[in-house]
């Protein structure tokens, strides 16, 4: 995490979501976008084969989400090869069929530096 160092004194970041004021059932993109600032804040790139969801709470916590299954089925559908998701959406998982668990490496995870440590490549 050495890049990110007076990172702030010298860059802005503004993130414009245009439909944000349409409602949803929750935010299940916030640790994915986390990460993804993570990862160019850090030069550190993400794995291609990972896909994660889960809400963001203001202290890294990972809050569970809605529409695993249609996400998991998603997932598999575009090749992906580990999905992260919030551990208490684990129950969610009796709703997903046996084969496409088999091809799936799931990851549950309770805070973002578990998010970080499963997607982001290491320091080089």
């Amino acid at each position: 995490m050495r890049h990110c160092r007076g990172f702030f004194d010298r860059h802005d970041i503004h993130i414009h979501i245009p439909a944000g004021a349409i409602p949803k059932d929750g935010t299940s993109a916030g640790v994915t976008i986390a990460v993804a600032l993570l990862s160019m804040i850090t030069h550190r790139a993400c794995r291609r084969d990972a896909a994660m969801t889960g809400e963001l709470t203001l202290t890294g916590r990972i809050l569970p989400v809605g529409g695993i299954r249609e996400k998991l089925l998603a997932a598999h559908r575009a090749g992906v090869r580990t999905v992260v998701l919030p551990a208490r959406n684990l129950v969610d998982l009796t709703e997903i069929p046996e084969d496409i668990q088999a091809d799936l490496t799931i990851v549950p995870i309770e805070d973002l530096a578990q998010a970080v440590e499963q997607v982001l490549k290491p320091e080089a």
